[in-house]
């Protein structure tokens, strides 16, 4: 049943529910508004240096491998994926380092160089992470799920229990790690999907089995090359992929999406609309002339916004040996670092400071004997008319002071090339709630980790992909969002054909 598709959005999300509705057969079309795809996985460069914009850490290859293969392809013939080691090297303000590393035998001498008994009970620990992951790929990782009913469904009574529902993700990581440096190097693997330990479900445990177990990895020519693999796919199957084409409103028809309007006055319709904007920002512009629009909007209010972030650019003249590929810098208390973002909803005072530095890896990324810097910090989501542009001087400052006290001496003697990216500019390229990076928020209390449907309460054709649905935020998640929502799409049309037979 070959249906006409229009995608909103080029971003990872779109691209691969696009890519997955192409090889089940139906015409697609993607629209975006910027003049490249990718979303938030995107690209810069300036004076020899190239930067990921966006993420810059790939985990769960496999649901790359799986979206390729549902076309009929192979990634590897695109990308060349490499395994990254040490994955993390962490510092912390009293001195001590961590490497992080998927080689268990030395992560047990990382840890005992901390604390002799976490390394005695952290095979317990990563036996309980692995088993959440297990359970997960049973009903998060396999379909997409609106709420505790469809849990239910896939899961048995038993199994539901052994999530441990009632627990925090710090809880569970405080049960088996005593350690605070380890147990703030743990909890922050959260940041994955921009949430809180303290308000994350247990579950999300699974996130240091998903590193430590399966690994994390970067792409040759960087991460950027993961976006321009699945439009190569996409013009293998005549997908139209358009760029510069900014979509200004969803046409409907009482509850049928009938197709867009695009700000150049041109209206394209479809059978089916699909919406990489989040769905809270497209009721309330795309869809801001429709009666039910505000009501749609306020009926998702339990789904909050993920953090944002300040991410500075920079291109560094020498080398600093002592860091790694990917570098966190943290706070000296991760409670009150997550506290004032999550709960008071002001600027941590002491945050914890991400540097990606892919041309320790990849020497393409950086002219010789230089290197290329990813500076993240996560900051609240932007308020309703909130701007960020009084926080921008103060807090890169804050930011530099922190690298330059924990090791990058003179960094800002040796920064030759830089560009920002504020929660500003995160929300007017790409459109997500508050600047948001990773989506929704997963928050046990608030919307018990769940997020935003994919299909539409409105409209029986209008569909979400992205990281505000399931099953959230990061490369993996998002692509499979994407995969899960085409999923849904061709149960729905299966449906509707039998009651049509």
């Amino acid at each position: 049943m070959k249906k006409k598709v229009l995608v909103v959005g080029g971003g990872l999300g779109g691209l691969s529910a696009a890519l997955r509705l192409a090889a089940d057969g139906h015409e697609v079309t993607v629209l975006e508004k910027n003049d490249r795809i990718g979303g938030k996985l995107n690209q810069r460069s300036g004076k020899g240096y190239t930067f990921d914009t966006g993420p810059s850490i790939l985990t769960m290859p496999w649901v790359l491998e799986q979206l390729f293969e549902s076309a009929g392809k192979n990634i590897h013939d695109y990308i060349n994926i490499q395994r990254i080691e040490p994955q993390w090297r962490t510092f912390f303000e009293d001195g001590t380092v961590i490497d992080v590393t998927s080689d268990l035998p030395e992560m047990l001498k990382e840890i005992s160089k901390v604390n002799p008994q976490d390394a005695a009970s952290f095979f317990k620990y990563l036996d309980y992470c692995s088993q959440m992951y297990e359970l997960s790929m049973k009903s998060f990782y396999k379909k997409s799920l609106t709420g505790l009913n469809d849990l239910r469904t896939l899961h048995s009574f038993k199994e539901l229990l052994a999530m441990d529902p009632v627990k925090s993700m710090d809880q569970a990581t405080k049960k088996f790690i005593k350690d605070k440096h380890l147990q703030q190097l743990f909890n922050f693997f959260i940041m994955y999907i921009g949430s809180s330990p303290y308000q994350a479900p247990a579950v999300l445990s699974q996130l240091i089995h998903v590193q430590l177990g399966l690994g994390i990895y970067y792409v040759e020519g960087g991460m950027y090359k993961i976006a321009e693999s699945i439009l190569s796919v996409l013009n293998e199957y005549n997908v139209d992929v358009r760029t510069n084409q900014k979509v200004v409103g969803i046409l409907t028809e009482g509850t049928t999406a009938k197709g867009v309007k695009l700000e150049n006055g041109e209206e394209m319709y479809a059978d089916i609309v699909v919406s990489n904007l989040e769905a809270i920002p497209a009721y309330k512009t795309l869809l801001s002339n429709h009666p039910q629009a505000k009501k749609a909007a306020e009926d998702l209010s339990k789904y909050e916004p993920t953090v944002s972030g300040l991410v500075l650019l920079l291109g560094v003249d020498k080398k600093y040996d002592e860091f790694a590929h990917h570098n966190f810098f943290f706070s000296q208390s991760g409670e009150r670092e997550f506290d004032q973002i999550f709960n008071t909803g002001i600027l941590a005072d002491d945050p914890t400071v991400y540097v990606g530095i892919s041309s320790k890896t990849d020497p393409t990324q950086a002219p010789e004997g230089k290197d290329n810097w990813f500076v993240l910090t996560h900051v609240p989501p932007l308020k309703e008319g909130e701007t960020w542009e009084s926080n921008l001087e103060s807090y890169r400052e804050l930011v530099l002071n922190k690298l330059e006290r924990m090791g990058a001496k003179d960094l800002r003697r040796h920064v030759e090339w830089e560009y920002t990216f504020t929660p500003d500019t995160l929300k007017e390229l790409y459109g997500p709630n508050g600047g948001s990076i990773y989506g929704i928020r997963t928050d046990r209390k608030m919307n018990g980790g769940f997020k935003i449907p994919s299909r539409s309460n409105q409209f029986t054709n209008l569909y979400f992909v992205g990281g505000s649905t399931h099953p959230g935020g990061g490369v993996p998640m998002v692509t499979l969002s994407g995969q899960l929502t085409a999923d849904l799409i061709g149960e729905d049309l299966k449906n509707v054909s039998k009651e049509i037979g």
